[in-house]
């Protein structure tokens, strides 16, 4: 599951009034919720996308802190993708998943990874 913070002075709520209708026209319909690390997230089952077996979304309130967009896709191995004749849905995942971090974080790919190598960097013990 990955944590993703909004940019300076954004909030989720802000950014992603309907995070649930929002995660349904991106991904498919809501089937289940499930619980990750005290946070209700919401569970796509069987995602449009014939990439994604499985996605699992939702805000991770930390009460004092601002919220982060918790988030983890299972995907499908590629073989098996594009042994079905599907190996065009994995640009179109590529796509979706991109265009909805960007939506919900106001972050590019880019500044996601440089954000990611960050908080990596921040947790290395100093010698």
């Amino acid at each position: 599951m990955k944590q993703y913070k909004m940019r300076r002075g954004e909030h989720l709520d802000d950014r992603m009034p309907d995070l649930k209708g929002s995660i349904e026209e991106y991904f498919g319909d809501v089937t289940d919720t499930e619980e990750y690390d005290g946070h209700e997230l919401y569970v796509v089952e069987d995602p449009d996308n014939p990439v994604f077996k499985r996605i699992v979304a939702g805000a991770a309130e930390y009460g004092s802190k601002k919220d982060k967009l918790a988030v983890h896709f299972e995907e499908r191995p590629a073989e098996e993708v594009i042994a079905e004749g599907n190996a065009d849905a994995a640009a179109d995942a590529v796509d979706a998943k991109n265009e909805f971090l960007l939506e919900a974080t106001g972050r590019d790919a880019k500044s996601r990874r440089d954000s990611l190598k960050r908080e990596v960097e921040d947790d290395a013990p100093d010698y």
